[in-house]
């Protein structure tokens, strides 16, 4: 009963036209997925990665214009970490000057160099240098030279006010093993290879507890074979951890169920299968706004409200 890792992140972001240039124009992503909020159809749900939309590669985004920004605080992913080849932060450091982009300066993490920035809701973003990536394939639409881009994600960082129920739930329910430890931070990494196998446990007691709105992750999902797989894991986390899992939900894309692990963060499991060629070929992805048959009968009404976007 393993995951290979994380299958996506979800996040909270302002005005639609400015998240989806800055991921697609800046950061050179793929829009895999322009469809809606399964709960909010009024409001798009974008979904970014490389050119299948892998899991482990899928960023996506509720953009709300009017979105009030977050808080931060305990209880929330802190920090989204893509992966970029090693020789890259300096390529990366230039554009991010050259464009405007709140960020630090390169520093090391376990390790590695890292380029922490923020994206313009005040999202906290990394990419981290990683060995072994320039053979990997990334995304060649995103007008990022290929020896630059990013190749999915590195992991993410949570705050926590206390991480030891936490870290037993991710090595015993989802086979991660404790890789180090840094200052403050507890590092887990998945066995598997390939991205998304990253999980950064940063204990900070006496903090104000987060508060959601623009530039705060909704969620994270981890991933499972399939409907088999994640029905373990959804066993597990009842029987030996005393999680309360949703019952599962169709996203198109893939299943999920979902639970509020004991640090407080929005935790899903979700499938690797079907995936996002499952209503139109890899070559299109993203070029139309795709909806659930539940409401495709109200396509009209939909798009009259979702604001006119500029597709890159």
């Amino acid at each position: 009963m393993l995951s290979p890792g994380l299958h996506h992140v979800t996040a909270i972001a302002g005005p639609a036209q400015r998240n989806l240039d800055f991921y697609t124009r800046l950061l050179g992503l793929r829009l895999v997925k322009k469809t809606v909020n399964f709960d909010d159809p009024g409001t798009y749900h974008f979904y970014f990665g490389d050119e299948a939309g892998s899991p482990g590669t899928i960023l996506t985004f509720f953009p709300w214009p009017h979105a009030a920004p977050g808080r931060s605080g305990i209880g929330e992913t802190f920090e989204t970490q893509f992966r970029v080849p090693e020789a890259a932060i300096g390529y990366w450091t230039h554009r991010f000057v050259t464009h405007g982009v709140a960020h630090e300066a390169p520093g090391k993490r376990f390790g590695q160099t890292v380029l922490a920035f923020k994206d313009p809701d005040g999202m906290r973003l990394a990419l981290v240098g990683t060995p072994g990536l320039v053979g990997d394939k990334a995304w060649p639409g995103g007008g990022v030279p290929d020896e630059f881009a990013i190749r999915g994600f590195h992991g993410v960082s949570l705050l926590l006010e206390k991480t030891d129920r936490t870290a037993a739930i991710l090595t015993d329910v989802f086979g991660y093993a404790h890789a180090g430890d840094e200052d403050s931070v507890a590092r887990y990494r998945s066995n598997a290879s390939g991205p998304g196998t990253i999980i950064d446990l940063r204990q900070a007691g006496g903090f104000l507890p987060a508060r959601l709105g623009a530039g705060s992750v909704h969620h994270i999902a981890f991933r499972a074979k399939d409907d088999e797989a994640q029905a373990a894991m959804a066993a597990k986390l009842a029987r030996d951890h005393g999680m309360r899992v949703t019952e599962q939900k169709d996203r198109n894309y893939f299943r999920s169920v979902y639970f509020r692990e004991p640090g407080g963060v929005l935790f899903e499991i979700a499938t690797d299968v079907p995936g996002f060629s499952v209503d139109e070929p890899i070559a299109s992805l993203g070029h139309q706004l795709k909806l659930p048959k539940s409401l495709e009968s109200l396509r009209g009404e939909i798009e009259a409200r979702l604001p006119a976007l500029a597709i890159p």
